[in-house]
């Protein structure tokens, strides 16, 4: 019987890369984010060629919490259950603290933490339901130490951190692990549109802003792919992680050793 797998924000970047991973699994996957409606679907019908799985969008703003509820509702009606949920929706706002408007902490906040808990308190009942689940939240090397002008990212990277571990004893003698994967910098769409900002924000240039800030603390001097934070995930939900919860796997290039 196929798993039952949401990943939100997986429209493209590193949530994309999980689906497509799932799906040619075989998993029934629902997939969320925003963007032209031709290309979404041309998304979705991609991955749902590649398994034996169902592949179905669902548009919820992860700043509206009836819409989360219905993103999990629809999930559980169409294919009976959750069984995995991958919380990844993300965006970014460059700028110092006293210039960081009001409305993009708390839209950073919403869509990085706040929606979290909202998947989570809906699919956790369907979860004990089934004696099992996996919940990976992905987080970032933010969630265990700061860059400047990332105020609002890096307090709710920190916060996703806090709920895994509170979520992972809660949950643990039910059948139902959660646990955050943390990536350094992985060249996304969200990564690239933080490039310009950053560049203005230190008086650099974008190549500077590649090689001396994104990765000058990545010892590898590489970007993170994709492919490797998707096969995280996997292993994460396979059975062989049973016994792994309430903890963080860093995928990171070293970033945080030092």
């Amino acid at each position: 019987m196929s798993r039952t797998v949401v990943v939100t924000g997986s429209t493209s970047g590193i949530g994309l890369g999980v689906a497509k991973a799932f799906a040619a699994e075989g998993a029934n996957v629902v997939i969320n984010g925003f963007g032209p409606a031709d290309a979404i679907e041309a998304t979705r019908s991609e991955l749902d060629a590649l398994g034996s799985g169902r592949v179905l969008y669902h548009g919820a703003d992860m700043t509206r919490p009836a819409e989360i509820e219905d993103l999990i509702a629809t999930a559980a009606k169409t294919f009976g259950t959750v069984d995995v949920l991958v919380n990844n929706a993300g965006i970014q706002h460059v700028a110092k603290i006293e210039e960081f408007p009001p409305e993009k902490w708390d839209q950073l906040i919403a869509i990085l933490l706040t929606s979290a808990f909202h998947t989570m308190r809906h699919a956790i009942p369907l979860m004990k339901a089934s004696g099992k689940g996996r919940i990976i939240n992905v987080a970032s090397a933010h969630a265990l130490v700061a860059s400047p002008f990332k105020s609002a990212y890096v307090a709710a990277k920190h916060g996703i951190l806090g709920l895994t571990k509170t979520a992972a004893l809660e949950l643990a003698e039910f059948g139902i692990t959660v646990n955050a994967i943390c990536p350094g910098y992985v060249l996304t769409p969200l990564v690239e549109k933080q490039i310009p900002d950053t560049a203005r924000e230190r008086g650099i240039t974008e190549d500077q802003v590649k090689t001396e800030v994104m990765l000058k603390l990545q010892a590898t001097k590489e970007f993170v792919a994709i492919d490797e934070v998707a096969q995280a995930a996997i292993y994460l939900a396979s059975d062989a992680a049973r016994s792994i919860t309430g903890t963080h796997i860093s995928i990171d290039g070293g970033w945080t050793a030092q």
